[in-house]
């Protein structure tokens, strides 16, 4: 049969179970949309920048564990879309970005709005790709997919000369191509289940391989049998009920020193699908680059991971998620011994120290923080909501005084761009009609993405979205009063009204000004059947969940 490769392209997305695609429109892939018009496979949702397709299409990612797939026009398209294609690239999540090009005969001539996307993307993207044939483009979109879901996840950019998508082919459709893994290594566990059972102080450290909700009750099963407290890395904490013994907190940014200090007491670091970056070692001292301190056992399934940074004196190569599995039957087959009393009291000491930490305390001068938003949302809403949080010192309220239920999603930028919550929110209201999907995003993170608000009215997405409007942009404020003290610059804002603003756009608009109307507003807000924007004005004073202005100036000056 013989079709454009636009629409042989449509037919291969088809193939590959993709059910929306994210796009701003442009005249490098007119083809492409005219092949999508003709198709109710595929919904196509169109959004206000190209940064918000890219992370729409991400947010899809995070909350499916399959590939996102974004559409953008050449040149300004493209490089607006690359905060996605590095965002996937730090959070390791599956990106397939799709770019209309110039036509063939004008490639390398410098043409209008021409980009070369093999050295703008050479050092986010897994692998770009330009399709110069028509009768490949099966073998290609297959390739991607592949590429953009093992062994580590990650973003490809497939690059769409607009004459090659009107070309005809009588090329088929490639079926998508098995997934690349490893095995669970049964034999491996049965190596490292000693030094487990031995230890007197282990942690088990667990990164995003554990999103799926058979993964994660593989991990608390896991956990369970063995008697290992779990500590999630950096955005993960809804991956193990945080109301359970064996939680042990997160690794994430600015938690406090003595949390740190009390997990380097571990003498066993049982680390499970994490690639041990930056902020889930904080800064590479725990565990210790390039040498730990601990007895390191780092399990994942890309060979590139494997002692890159940190040199694990167990390396295992194996599907994370089936190497639990098999750790904990050995458990449940008597193969191993019962925990020690010493086991036992680091268990209490654990779970004790980040348990009593949560609970959220209003401020003693009565003024508003986030942590008042937090307190309301952890009593109203559903143990299935889908969380979405903006980079900002706002959310750390979230990630301290917050109890995941191990049903909730949370979905956050790893790499701490800003922007990406608004366009996630979006994707997640999509996914989910039927489940509450509520966002936190900073005064300036909602003035970079805000817009895709829009798109949430124009698709019917009933999202809740508090803005922390404290007229800063807070985190790096934080960062100058710690290296100089009251000398603040550059980071002030002056905002709109966000509550008149999200009425213009169509949603309901509130605002939180005082400590006492947290609760009942977060409680309206919930309830309202549409979109709702709620303005909560904080205090800048309370900078960060864990410190004041004061507080660093104090410090830093002493």
């Amino acid at each position: 049969m013989t079709r454009r490769c636009a629409d042989l392209l449509i037919d291969c997305l088809v193939a590959h179970d993709v059910q929306r695609v994210f796009c701003v429109p442009g005249e490098s892939f007119l083809s492409v949309l005219d092949a999508l018009h003709q198709r109710d496979e595929i919904a196509t949702i169109t959004c206000r920048h190209e940064s918000g397709a890219a992370m729409m299409a991400l947010g899809h990612a995070k909350l499916t564990s399959s590939p996102g797939v974004a559409f953008v026009s050449r040149g300004p398209g493209a490089t607006n879309a690359a905060i996605g294609v590095h965002l996937a690239e730090q959070d390791a999540e599956p990106l397939v970005l799709f770019v209309g090009h110039v036509p063939r005969h004008e490639i390398g001539r410098g043409a209008f709005q021409e980009v070369d996307y093999g050295k703008t993307f050479a050092d986010m993207a897994k692998w770009v790709a330009v399709v110069h044939d028509a009768g490949r483009i099966p073998e290609i979109v297959a390739q991607a997919f592949a590429i953009a879901l093992s062994p580590t996840p990650g973003p490809v950019v497939v690059v769409l000369p607009e004459d090659v998508l009107d070309e005809l082919t009588a090329a088929a459709v490639v079926a998508p191509h098995p997934q690349l893994g490893c095995g669970s290594a049964p034999e491996l566990a049965a190596a490292i289940a000693p030094l487990l059972a031995l230890a007197e102080r282990p942690l088990l450290v667990a990164g995003g391989a554990f999103a799926s909700a058979a993964a994660r009750a593989v991990l608390q099963s896991a956990a369970e049998a063995l008697q290992v407290p779990v500590v999630l890395t950096f955005k993960r904490q809804d991956q193990f009920p945080n109301a359970h013994p064996l939680y042990g907190g997160h690794l994430g940014f600015k938690i406090a020193r003595d949390q740190i200090e009390l997990y380097e007491e571990a003498d066993l670091v049982l680390a499970v699908g994490t690639r041990l970056g930056e902020v889930s070692t904080q800064g590479y001292r725990f565990p210790r680059a390039p040498d730990p301190r601990q007895t390191l056992v780092h399990v994942h399934d890309d060979p590139r991971v494997l002692g890159r940074v940190i040199a694990a004196h167990h390396p295992v190569l194996a599907d994370p998620v089936g190497f639990l599995a098999e750790l904990a039957a050995l458990k449940a087959a008597a193969a191993l011994p019962a925990v020690s009393g010493a086991r036992t009291d680091w268990i209490e000491r654990i779970h004790g120290h980040v348990s009593a930490r949560q609970p959220w305390q209003p401020p003693a001068n009565g003024s508003l923080d986030m942590g008042a938003i937090v307190a309301a949302l952890g009593e109203h809403l559903d143990d299935d909501a889908v969380l979405i949080t903006d980079a900002g010192n706002f959310s750390g309220w979230l990630h301290r005084h917050f109890v995941f239920s191990g049903r909730h999603r949370l979905v956050g930028a790893v790499g701490g761009a800003m922007g990406l919550a608004m366009p996630a929110t979006v994707a997640a209201g999509l996914l989910y009609p039927q489940r509450q999907v509520v966002a936190m995003i900073g005064d300036g993170g909602f003035l970079m993405t805000g817009s895709e608000l829009a798109t949430a009215i124009q698709y019917g997405v009933p999202v809740k979205v508090f803005i922390c409007n404290n007229g800063s942009y807070g985190t790096i404020r934080m960062h100058q009063e710690r290296s100089y003290p009251g000398r603040n610059h550059g980071t002030d804002l002056h905002n709109p009204d966000f509550a008149l603003l999200a009425r213009a756009f169509g949603a309901t608009g509130l605002r939180i000004e005082r400590l006492e109307d947290a609760l009942p507003v977060t409680r309206e807000a919930l309830a309202c059947p549409g979109p709702v924007v709620v303005e909560v004005v904080c205090a800048l004073e309370h900078i960060s969940a864990f410190s004041t202005i004061t507080d660093l100036q104090r410090s830093a000056r002493a």
